[in-house]
């Protein structure tokens, strides 16, 4: 099962812990997680279910943007509010 953490900018709404996710795209490990966290659905995906603009998700170190990106099981998935600005 791949390992999730969530950000604690986002967790500060939430109480989100790391956790063992079972999946093998980002989707499927994202469903598992809101299978229990169902309220960071809404902070995470857009209602057409993509990942909100202020939100990156990295795998293994690479930021994704892909939903279909698979994932394996021992890989690390970090969920963040992406920063922006200038």
């Amino acid at each position: 099962m791949a390992h999730v953490d969530v950000a604690p900018i986002l967790a500060r709404h939430l109480t989100v812990p790391a956790c063992e996710v079972a999946g093998e795209t980002v989707a499927e490990v994202l469903e598992g997680l809101f299978a229990s966290h169902d309220r960071l659905r809404g902070y995470v995906l857009d209602d057409q279910g993509g990942l909100r603009r202020h939100i990156v998700v990295f795998v293994d170190g690479e930021a994704v943007r892909d939903l279909a990106r698979a994932v394996r099981p021992t890989s690390e998935v970090v969920i963040m509010q992406a920063l922006s600005g200038g």
